[in-house]
């Protein structure tokens, strides 16, 4: 497909190497004219956003056998003197495998990148170096057809929370009908002020059937957990005990213990003796959960409860 030089041109207008990129582009569209252009909002690690050019395809890697693997990079307004950034963009059938060079969330990692020196890095050369790098660790792997079909509906689920979407009339029936059991529920582990304002939230966009609080610190109820067992909002529960989060299609962990940390790696080790205990106890009554991480340092981005509690440390 011939490269949309003009309609290029006008999007490139706040680029300050505007001819030198389309140069480049061109080159980019004669390997691989399957990639197709736009411009598009990146955000980046501060929360910064800016539109820029992207451009995404499939590029052949041969590992035993040949595959198609799809990438998207975006080129920053000061290329060709900066590096593109570079991301896998798996379907829904595929998995990420992280690795030297591709961390959890996609992002590709290349000696090339770190290397960048204009005239003599090129995008084609770099595609060259991610083809080379891919052959002796493949990134990705096939899901089975159960697994990539519950992913994508974790996933669409996850987003409609997010946007407050839900459909609050969808219910499972649970031991033949005699017990009806919520379709859309989410427990929030920790009711600090981060956890009340997540079971709040949740609440507020009526994004699930039932919102649990999991408060696992001992004592009575304190502060905002006090306040939620004061106002009965209707739908949600607050328990000390983990079965009250049985069957939760999302857990959201917002606890976390900083102790007489020195360090961040101390706070980070204090954070996993912590989740050794929380994790197993969820994972028991909600196997096929999805776990959000919001407590300071993360320890691992949205993935399973029943894979996450392998990654713990023994």
């Amino acid at each position: 497909m011939a490269l949309p030089e003009e309609a290029l041109r006008k999007q490139l207008g706040k680029y300050k190497f505007r001819d030198l990129t389309i140069e480049e582009l061109k080159n980019v569209n004669k390997t691989y004219p399957n990639f197709t252009f736009s411009m598009s909002t990146y955000t980046f690690k501060d929360g910064s956003q800016k539109d820029l050019l992207n451009f995404s395809g499939t590029i052949p890697v041969k590992y035993g056998n040949s595959y198609n693997i799809p990438i998207q990079l975006w080129i920053l307004d000061s290329h060709p003197f900066a590096p593109p950034i570079c991301f896998l963009k798996p379907t829904v059938n595929m998995g990420i495998s992280v690795g030297k060079h591709v961390d959890a969330h996609g992002r590709i990692y290349l000696p090339y990148l770190q290397n960048w020196s204009h005239p003599k890095s090129t995008v084609t050369g770099l595609i060259k170096e991610m083809i080379a790098k891919f052959e002796e660790e493949l990134p990705l792997y096939s899901l089975s057809s159960s697994d990539a079909a519950r992913r994508s509906e974790l996933l669409s689920y996850i987003a409609k929370v997010t946007e407050g979407e839900t459909d609050m009339k969808s219910k499972n029936k649970i031991d033949g009908g005699k017990n009806e059991g919520c379709f859309n529920k989410i427990t929030v582990v920790g009711a600090g002020d981060l956890g009340i304002a997540c079971v709040l939230t949740v609440a507020a966009k009526g994004a699930a059937d039932k919102v649990v609080l999991l408060d696992p610190s001992e004592g009575a109820a304190k502060g905002g957990a006090m306040d939620l067992e004061i106002f009965a909002l209707p739908n949600v529960e607050i328990s000390k005990d983990f079965s009250a989060s049985a069957d939760s299609k999302v857990v959201v962990l917002t606890a976390n213990y900083l102790g007489n940390a020195q360090t961040y790696l101390d706070v980070i080790q204090n954070n996993v003796d912590l989740f050794r205990g929380i994790i197993p106890a969820v994972s028991h009554y909600s196997q096929n959960a999805v776990l959000l991480i919001a407590s300071h340092p993360a320890l691992s981005r949205t993935l399973s409860l029943r894979v996450f509690s392998l990654l713990l440390p023994r």
